[in-house]
């Protein structure tokens, strides 16, 4: 290694000579010509919020205060016809690679998939061998890579996010967590696993997720800029928010800016928000509105007492949303004052729709929860110890103007926000359909990455420059057809066509047929009117499920079913030594009751 006299002497030297660059290259030193490379390219942040709506951001019609993300969309791309997948964990690997979820290893998640399915090829609830990463392709292009928040893409050694690109990371290893505190929030988890760069992690006593994922964020930026020439090279910054997954909370001064807001009910905000999306274009206007699923609660025959709460939840979701704006504008002041803010690409969205699974109907989470300290009631909701879920009755109403919700391949479940802003990105509405896959290879476009020379699994999106930059409609054709495809939830889309099938306990597996333009709340089937295009769009899925791998669900498969099953097999493997305890105290009290009662009472019976 050159001492750094030596190296000034050699670059003086060189400079006189002119051959700098030459010098520089022989003895591993960035040159002029990489540095400029390096100022040309973008830095990218990508941020992912978890479980939120297609008009959950006020930009898109929403009742939560997110001024930050709202002016992100005024200078930027606001896209109306992006979906995801209904699951986190494949929306996520679909996110960060590229690539159709069944080729990545993450088909599904853990928490719901099968056992005829686990360790298949596609199945191994990890990123596979081969699967590069946005952070991988472009940390190989010189970028720094960083990452903090929820990961859940693989628990092993080799799974975690250190191992797949990124040099810096604080990473939640599951599907959620508390917000204030290191403890598991389900039971499927004896934990709340959170991994620094590979290693063990503990959490500050002052923990809020929103502002330690930031917080952490501008370490890491701030780490390499001490030991780095500012702007010497670009950045990738991951942030996977855990607002606004269960269990929701927030700081009171957030939540306490919806008073009243929700008190009319779930009817009332599913009407409010279709009405707002007819105004916004999200929605021809007239377009049919889709009915709430079969067996909710009607609003209006709760008792008092049970809407006032509800309502409350409801609350404390959108002042998490807000809350999560409010650190999200910390780290744009942060790239401001830096000087990175006006070559920094900002792309926002959502991993699936609103979340609808409940805490306070099955009698053992209620037991769960009340051993694991949390508590269920309007007392201090959304703080420390309160575990807070909107149901699914808030849900279907927060996706309005869609049916249904997470889980399900319906348009409630994966029609998404999606902003991009900065540097070649043209600001405006964009109707043009996208994928979650194609976020990857846009922002590898914008780095002047290439993605096609490397022997990894090829990426199966495409890049939305086209539609980005120089304002073309499409960058799909009217006959492509693509495919989403997440524990038995399915669906495929066709021009202005859409197949989807939905398995119970709020589907019956049946394929539909919908003119997702006219009708985008999949309210009217078509597929008794057009039996011929219904079953040309089932060989296209049939097509999709070949290619990329998709396993048929066991008969009789029930998402609720499969994660009680799994729930009890992960906790007899971590508490294997309860039953034999339990037995043995059973044992133990029997042999005492023979011993000194019932031996005792049966002599003196004989007697």
């Amino acid at each position: 290694m050159l001492y750094p006299a030596a190296v000034l002497w050699i670059r003086h030297v060189a400079k006189m000579s002119g051959i700098l660059g030459a010098v520089l290259f022989l003895f591993g030193v960035p040159g002029a010509a990489a540095q400029e490379q390096h100022s040309l390219q973008p830095n990218f942040v990508v941020i992912l919020v978890d479980d939120a709506a297609l008009m959950d951001f006020g930009a898109y019609g929403g009742e939560a205060r997110t001024p930050n993300i709202d002016a992100l969309a005024r200078r930027g791309a606001i896209f109306t016809q992006y979906r995801t997948s209904p699951l986190c964990a494949p929306s996520r690997a679909m996110l960060l690679t590229g690539i159709d979820n069944h080729r990545t290893g993450v088909a599904t998640i853990p928490e719901v998939l099968p056992a005829e399915h686990a360790g298949m090829p596609g199945y191994s609830m990890a990123l596979e061998p081969g699967v590069l990463t946005l952070a991988d392709r472009l940390r190989q292009a010189g970028y720094r890579t960083y990452m903090t928040g929820k990961w859940h893409l693989g628990s092993g050694a080799e799974d975690l996010p250190n191992s797949h690109g990124f040099e810096r990371s604080f990473a939640l290893d599951a599907s959620g967590a508390d917000n204030w505190e290191q403890r598991s929030y389900m039971p499927f988890y004896d934990e709340a696993p959170w991994y620094e760069d590979g290693v063990p992690a503990t959490l500050p006593e002052d923990f809020y997720s929103s502002r330690f994922i930031v917080d952490r964020m501008i370490d890491y930026l701030d780490d390499d800029r001490r030991v780095a020439a500012p702007r010497s090279r670009p950045f990738f910054a991951y942030l996977a928010f855990q607002a606004i997954h269960i269990p929701v909370q927030a700081p009171p001064h957030f939540t306490d800016n919806y008073d009243g807001v929700y008190d009319e009910g779930w009817h009332a905000l599913r009407i409010d928000r279709w009405h707002r999306a007819q105004g916004l274009g999200l929605v021809p206007r007239g377009a049919p509105l889709a009915s709430m699923p079969a067996g909710l609660r009607v609003w209006d025959r709760l008792a008092p007492a049970d809407r006032r709460l509800l309502a409350a939840r409801m609350q404390v979701n959108a002042g998490m949303l807000e809350a999560m704006d409010h650190h999200v504008g910390r780290l744009i002041s942060y790239l401001e004052e830096r000087g990175d803010l006006d070559n920094t690409v900002f792309v926002v969205t959502s991993d699936n729709g609103p979340e609808p699974s409940r805490a306070d109907d099955d009698a053992r989470m209620r037991l769960w929860l009340m051993l694991n300290g949390y508590r269920l009631d309007a007392d201090r909701i959304g703080e420390r110890g309160s575990y807070g879920f909107i149901g699914p009755e808030w849900a279907s109403a927060a996706a309005s103007p869609s049916a249904l919700f997470k889980f399900y391949a319906s348009e409630g479940g994966v029609r998404v926000p999606l902003v991009v802003a900065g540097p070649g990105v043209a600001s405006g509405r964009i109707d043009a359909r996208a994928f979650v896959t194609d976020i990857a290879p846009t922002l590898l476009e914008l780095a002047g990455v290439g993605a096609e020379a490397d022997a990894g699994v090829p990426i199966t999106g495409r890049s939305l420059l086209p539609v980005l930059q120089n304002g073309d409609e499409s960058i799909y054709r009217g006959d492509d057809a693509i495919g989403i495809e997440v524990a038995g939830n399915a669906a495929l889309y066709r021009g202005d066509y859409k197949i989807v099938r939905n398995l119970p306990p709020f589907g019956d597996g049946r394929w539909r047929l919908f003119n997702i333009v006219l009708d985008p709340g999949e309210t009217r089937d078509l597929a008794s009117e057009r039996p011929d295009l219904l079953a040309e769009m089932e060989v296209d899925y049939a097509e999709y499920a070949r290619r990329m791998g998709v396993l048929e669900m066991p008969p009789g498969y029930d998402s609720r079913e499969q994660i009680d099953a799994n729930t009890r097999d992960r906790f007899m493997k971590q508490y294997w030594w309860v039953p034999i305890l339990f037995g043995s105290m059973v044992l133990l009290i029997i042999s005492l009751l023979w011993r000194f009662g019932i031996r005792r009472f049966f002599r003196r019976t004989a007697l």
